[in-house]
């Protein structure tokens, strides 16, 4: 793309709301190629969520996690809540009264969820490295852990925790049979479950939380009781919530209500502009784009959309994504099953090893530990929140426990 745009940029502006991974790829390359740019974002400091659920089990990662915006785009940063799109007047109005107008928007807004997956608030650096490091403190206190959801998240939560602490017991609850994310291949989801199962997590799928909305998150406690809509009941110490992962549109969704999908992502062309707009793009989590959501695809997005809006100023042609990781067309049934369908080919080579593993006879854990229960009663899972003697749990590592 060379190391600056030779033409005036002076009447061009280009406002970016949001500063994941997308949002801060896009400022990176229009700060290279000189053009006026401003990021938006609620937090002062970029989040590396990628390695949130890591910063969660060890002490003194958050810090590593987290990067001032200031310092990396100063002026070009703007701290604050995007209340308003003005798509008349081409502005985005902030929380605190200040509009900032734009000839190229950039929606980079990614996806809500509840902590530690996601730290979506206002906050300053210090206090969401100090959430992060309270987090820690409630898992080394715990010996047996709940971890609800079996997305992405879950996933990555479940084997952060016993990766980093053995000896804890972790059951991960998911309302599917089938882990991780939908738009991975079969065999990738699988592999995912085979890990965690040689790791010593115990899975209960195809059941949902009941009692939720009852349950402490985040908060370590002698005895709490976990209950599923098939009457399992599980006994631990802490309870992770990582289900419930949402498109963040409250920025947008008021202007752009004729562009929305279903999940509040918006529709895009092969340029990545929002559709009916040739001057607004929507990048990563926020892009109703037939892939995973993942870091990477957002910083392809921006490269793209970045291109485009060079492209534009140049009148040259525009620049097409092309989605790189080919995904399942299958499709889950309410049980998680995998419903008649055809299946892309992989550009990975990770099927083809899978059905090696099973020529060479290694051996392959089960798809699902099954548990045994007369019929008619709760099942109740092995009370680990305290001794045979019934003395309640001691914390790990030293820590002080609440």
């Amino acid at each position: 793309m060379g190391s600056q745009v030779s033409m005036d940029v002076g009447a061009v502006h280009v406002v970016i709301v949001g500063g994941g991974f997308g949002g801060i790829a896009a400022a990176s390359q229009l700060q290279v190629l000189n053009i006026p740019f401003v990021l938006v974002d609620m937090k002062d400091s970029f989040h590396h969520n990628v390695a949130a659920l890591r910063a969660s089990v060890e002490s003194g990662f958050a810090k590593k996690t987290f990067i001032s915006y200031s310092v990396t785009f100063k002026e070009n940063f703007r701290q604050g809540l995007v209340v308003e799109i003005d798509l008349k007047n081409q502005t985005v109005l902030l929380e605190d009264g200040e509009a900032l107008s734009f000839t190229y928007l950039i929606l980079a807004t990614g996806s809500t969820g509840l902590f530690p997956g996601k730290f979506n608030q206002v906050s300053s650096q210090q206090m969401a490295i100090q959430a992060y490091e309270d987090m820690v403190t409630q898992v080394q206190c715990a010996q047996s852990i709940v971890v609800i959801g079996g997305g992405s998240a879950g996933v990555e939560m479940a084997a952060e925790i016993k990766t980093e602490y053995p000896e804890k017991e972790v059951t991960l609850i998911h309302s599917r049979m089938a882990l991780a994310d939908k738009e991975l291949l079969p065999c990738v989801r699988q592999e995912v479950k085979e890990i965690l199962l040689r790791k010593g997590v115990q899975l209960l799928l195809s059941e949902r939380v009941s009692n939720l909305e009852a349950l402490p998150l985040n908060k370590h406690r002698e005895h709490i009781t976990v209950q599923t809509d098939k009457g399992t009941e599980v006994a631990a110490n802490l309870v992770i919530a990582c289900s419930g992962i949402k498109i963040n549109s409250s920025a947008y969704s008021s202007a752009f209500g004729d562009q929305l999908a279903s999940d509040g992502a918006l529709r895009v062309n092969e340029y990545l502009q929002v559709e009916g707009y040739s001057h607004i793009y929507a990048i990563g989590d926020c892009a109703d784009v037939r892939e995973p959501k993942m870091a990477y695809h957002a910083s392809l997005h921006a490269s793209v959309a970045v291109a485009n809006i060079v492209n534009s100023m140049k009148q040259r042609p525009l620049k097409a994504y092309k989605p790189e990781l080919e995904v399942s067309t299958e499709e889950e049934n309410d049980t998680g099953d995998i419903k008649d369908g055809s299946l892309l080919k992989a550009k990975r080579k990770h099927k083809k090893k899978h059905k090696e593993r099973h020529k060479m006879g290694e051996e392959v854990i089960p798809l699902v530990v099954l548990l045994e229960r007369p019929s008619g009663t709760p099942r109740r899972w092995q009370d680990s929140t305290s001794s045979a003697a019934g003395a309640p749990l001691m914390c790990t590592r030293g820590s002080s426990c609440p």
